[in-house]
């Protein structure tokens, strides 16, 4: 069962920005799945691990084409970013010392940040990156 589906809404009309963003997606179903066959523990470290390595690399691109587009919003963008990676070593910290983090509490963070992110912030810069050629 989908946590969450990708469906046009969650689309910046950037096919390497969207693949990254359905890979997303993605990583929080395959948590998701392991959590409702109750094998959300075990895959806990390993999807806090691939979720934070994954972030980092995809974050990278958007803020370097922010950079070189000399996107306005990039500022703000940037801090979403700093503490959406903030939170996720600090859960990726929290699994290492305890061993166990909520799982449900990971996917509802995951799904109301990737949601409230693509779909607001994200589109933001549309416009910016389709003018410069990103499509």
């Amino acid at each position: 069962m989908a946590c969450l589906e990708w469906t046009q809404d969650l689309s910046v009309d950037v096919k390497q920005i969207d693949e990254q963003h359905r890979k997303l997606v993605e990583m929080l179903n395959s948590l998701n799945e392991a959590m409702l066959a109750k094998r959300g523990r075990e895959a806990q470290k390993a999807a806090i691990d691939a979720m934070v390595d994954y972030t980092v690399s995809h974050f990278g691109l958007e803020e370097k084409y922010m950079k070189a587009f000399g996107y306005e919003g990039f500022d703000a963008h940037k801090a979403e970013h700093d503490n959406f990676t903030k939170k996720a070593v600090d859960l990726k910290e929290r699994v290492s010392r305890a061993g166990f983090v909520l799982t449900l509490e990971i996917v509802e963070f995951l799904k109301q940040w990737l949601q409230g992110h693509i779909r607001g912030t994200d589109r933001g810069y549309r416009e910016c990156f389709q003018a410069h050629g990103l499509h």
